[in-house]
């Protein structure tokens, strides 16, 4: 069993943009800005903002973080998007997800300037996603793809089970497991909580690739010898012993499962890490686009 060490994949290709934003800087070009939109107090969504921040400052771009309150009216924040729509400096625009219950996720997305969309959720980068055309892709699905290229992680021919069918990670990621190119190739399933006998599914798949947010869901029983494993669920579970107060659990039971595998991601530590990278990755090509 090996560990698919975001940190590790996640560093190199952070390390390699920093040299990249370097060269932009010492012949005076545009540094890359990346714009984040935080709504509300969410601790996750706290977390995960200042990791974002913090990648950028570590990488050389430009970062704003805009925070706004719980109870913002809708059109307001649909505003201020339009206003990061126009300004020419940023190249970037996210919005933490998850919003609050009176704000639709749907308008927020397609608000945002497609040749801004980072995150990759707006329904033009996601229909050229599709079609295989150059587009932003969804930072998780993209940072898992970059985890397996670090690691040179053999998939064509592979039969690969994808549990969950979100749109920001089980469907993106079924499309480019099963894309013509490398990583790529595969023959992918796509398991959801409507479908039959999931264990029997599991258990056929070369690589499984869980993102359903079911806490520990996958177990021994349901992985073949050898599996490749991608955990990209991460829950806070109430842990009184722990500093915190909580533990981070993936969707995976690892202590089980892992010593079947011959690559598994950590939780956290391993799909986390490379969505940020894969964030970094979509703004600087951005920047590059418009300049």
């Amino acid at each position: 069993m090996q560990i698919l060490d975001g940190k590790k994949a996640s560093q190199a290709i952070k390390d390699e943009l920093k040299i990249e934003v370097a060269q932009l800087a010492a012949e005076g070009k545009k540094i890359p800005h990346l714009a984040a939109i935080l709504v509300g107090n969410n601790g996750a969504s706290e977390t995960y903002v200042a990791a974002k921040v913090k990648a950028c400052d570590e990488i050389g771009f430009k970062s704003t973080l805009i925070r706004l309150e719980e109870d913002i009216a809708e059109v307001k924040l649909l505003n201020k998007i339009s206003e990061l729509n126009s300004d020419p400096d940023v190249d970037g625009i996210l919005v933490q997800l998850p919003l609050p219950k009176h704000i639709s996720d749907e308008e927020v997305i397609n608000t945002i300037d497609p040749d801004k969309d980072v995150d990759g959720f707006h329904p033009v980068s996601v229909g050229r996603m599709v079609q295989g055309l150059p587009t932003f892709i969804p930072a998780t699905p993209y940072g898992i793809m970059l985890l397996l290229e670090h690691f040179k992680i053999e998939t064509a021919g592979k039969h690969a089970v994808v549990v969950g069918r979100s749109n920001i990670v089980g469907r993106p990621m079924s499309i480019l497991l099963s894309e013509n190119k490398n990583p790529g190739n595969c023959t992918v399933t796509v398991c959801h909580s409507k479908t039959k006998n999931i264990k029997d599914f599991c258990k056929q798949a070369d690589i499984i690739v869980a993102a359903l947010g079911k806490p520990e869901f996958i177990t021994a029983d349901m992985v073949k010898e050898g599996a490749i494993i991608i955990d990209v669920g991460i829950t806070r579970t109430a842990d009184t012993s722990r500093k915190t107060g909580f533990r981070l659990k993936g969707d995976v039971l690892y202590d089980e499962v892992a010593p079947k595998c011959s690559w598994i991601t950590p939780v956290p530590g391993g799909v986390g890490p490379m969505t940020i990278a894969a964030l970094m990755k979509n703004t600087y090509k951005s920047c590059q686009q418009k300049n």
